[in-house]
């Protein structure tokens, strides 16, 4: 069992900066990418970013490409989405998923095999 608790999330303004935080624990917890997927109300969840189990490798999603970073500390079984340059476009629910998968890209995230609860990320303006 892998479970997934994200963190800070909240209201910015066009163009402000958000990091947010995935908390991962488990036995296992290792072994797994990490995606950041985002689903906006009334749409499908969709891939922002992931990265590999070992951190090294990173996949963004080219609208954010550029204003958001992917990163891993594995000592603190943290994974970070730091997002810059933020767009109202960029108002959704934020999960981070775990997957032994790689890459995640070409997989549906509803296929992920965990996931966190979500966090809001607001940007208005």
């Amino acid at each position: 069992q892998v479970q997934l608790v994200e963190s800070g999330g909240g209201l910015v303004q066009t163009g402000g900066s958000l990091r947010l935080s995935c908390i991962a624990s488990g036995r296992t917890v290792g072994q797994y990418s990490i995606a950041w997927t985002r689903q906006v109300a009334g749409k499908q969840r969709e891939f922002v970013a992931a990265i590999s189990r070992n951190g090294v490798w990173t996949n963004v999603l080219n609208s954010v490409k550029g204003r958001f970073t992917i990163s891993r500390d594995n000592a603190k079984n943290t994974v970070f989405l730091q997002m810059n340059d933020l767009e109202p476009e960029d108002t959704a629910v934020y999960y981070c998923a775990a997957d032994q998968a790689w890459p995640l890209w070409p997989k549906n995230p509803a296929e992920y095999e965990y996931w966190g609860q979500g966090i809001r990320v607001t940007v208005s303006s």
